[in-house]
């Protein structure tokens, strides 16, 4: 099948501008994705960064680009003491358990894994290293045990962001206050206090790193500095993302990164889906709930660099999408499709290609059912697993396909709460297995998984 060669574009925060992606290695695009820090379950809202940046990905390697990705996990972070402290745990078992969580949950999506998933706490040698390059270089100073970044040394703080220096605020409230030189300076390592219970030796005593140093330190032993792509969700462009770039550029003289991108949150109303607000929904509720398809439907109805409504209206939106593709999946052969439906197909990817506008493609993806539904006689589905590949959604074709692992299990489980006679988790269960284009019928050998038709 032949490819055009397109210019992909993304949108660059610190710019501010839509701009051309050059990768600084030909033919290699690396991204590195802030991952989540494990202190509790993760909620939906964590799993939009986590499904835009592999979707970007898949597309990057359509195109005949090789994309390395790096989802990072924060295991070391003053929100994990905390946690694990009022569970009475400790704070690494506490890290390990959610760590595992996040993995089963977000293997729900069926989108693969990241290339990369390091560990803060596998990095501390190369996080002491970088700060002591810092302090060297002037750009950070230690004192009692702890390690600040001098804000006011590298005169480009503040341009990622677009925050003038002086109306800044850390988050950091009082802690180290009376240590600083400068209230805006922030915290790199932090040394051992009471009630911690794991630490790490340092040149300046025992500690722990702070959160923005440990992406830049993770960044660059994984792809180097000047990598392609950073992204994140849009809540950590300031103070999280502003930092790493500060840090690298003042340690290496390099940017990290040559294209900053970041992703809309999630409302509910008007406030963003956050534990801090505690209107979170679980990601392995609202999957029991509403089904991978239906989700990562919703996830691409929308531009990914806007907030997105996280809405009974727009999830059954979602639904009646999977659905529709899922009927012309039953409609469409196998084998090469129409020439004519090809520009159809190429508008798909011309949208991806301009600021990864899912939102664009999907109505070209529609455009394509709708004129092969047209035509009289059945339509090659090339061109639409080709699409709903890089939006991993091809399984929607695989209508003659056995149920997927994950619905036995749900269909198992329901039947196991049908024996219990909790029916409201049953119902549920068995909600969410149709949510995914299944029915599950009960017979003398057990629950038995039937495709809708």
């Amino acid at each position: 099948m032949s490819r055009r060669v397109r210019t992909i574009s993304l949108h660059d925060s610190r710019s501010g501008r839509v701009m051309a992606l050059e990768p600084r290695d030909p033919g290699r695009v690396g991204i590195y994705a802030c991952g989540p820090t494990v202190y509790s379950r993760v909620h939906v809202g964590n799993a939009r960064p986590y499904v835009v940046f592999s979707l970007l990905k898949r597309f990057l390697e359509h195109e005949g680009l090789e994309a390395v990705l790096v989802a990072n996990i924060t295991d070391i972070n003053d929100k994990i003491y905390a946690a694990a402290r009022e569970a009475g745990v400790g704070s690494e078992a506490l890290a390990a358990e959610m760590t595992e969580h996040y993995k089963a949950d977000t293997e729900r999506l069926g989108l693969g894994r990241p290339d990369h998933e390091p560990l803060a706490s596998e990095y501390v040698e190369a996080i002491v290293a970088l700060i002591a390059d810092l302090v060297e270089r002037g750009h950070a100073y230690a004192v009692d045990g702890d390690v600040y970044f001098r804000v006011r040394s590298l005169p480009s703080y503040g341009e990622l962001s677009h925050r003038a220096i002086d109306e800044m605020d850390q988050g950091e409230g009082v802690e180290g206050a009376a240590r600083k030189e400068d209230a805006l300076d922030f915290a790199l390592w932090k040394g051992e206090k009471d009630g911690e219970d794991t630490a790490w030796p340092s040149p300046w005593g025992l500690g722990r790193p702070g959160w923005h140093i440990e992406c830049s330190a993770m960044a660059e032993e994984l792809l180097g500095v000047e990598l392609d792509v950073h992204g994140g969700g849009s809540d950590l462009l300031f103070p999280h993302h502003e930092n790493e770039a500060a840090q690298t550029l003042a340690a290496r003289g390099r940017p990290l990164a040559r294209l900053w991108m970041h992703n809309g949150m999630l409302q509910l109303g008007d406030d963003k889906m956050a534990k801090s607000v505690g209107n979170i929904r679980g990601l392995g509720a609202v999957l029991d709930e509403v089904g991978r398809d239906t989700l990562l439907m919703y996830f691409v109805g929308g531009h990914y660099r806007q907030p997105i409504a996280y809405s009974r209206e727009r999830l059954e939106a979602a639904a009646a999408a999977v659905e529709r593709v899922r009927q012309a999946g039953r409609r469409v052969t196998e084998g090469d499709s129409p020439e004519d439906l090809a520009p159809l197909r190429d508008a798909f990817f011309d949208a991806l290609a301009d600021d990864f506008n899912t939102a664009r493609a999907l109505a070209s993806l529609f455009d394509w059912i709708r004129e092969a539904n047209r035509r009289e006689g059945s339509v090659g589905g090339a061109h639409l697993r080709e699409m709903l590949a890089v939006l991993g959604l091809d399984n929607l074709l695989d209508a003659t396909a056995g149920p997927p692992p994950e619905l036995v299990e749900l269909a198992e489980r329901r039947a196991q709460a049908r024996a219990e006679r909790d029916f409201a988790e049953a119902d549920r269960l068995r909600d969410a297995v149709h949510a995914e284009g299944w029915e599950i019928r009960d017979g003398p050998d057990g629950p038995e998984l039937v495709p809708l038709t």
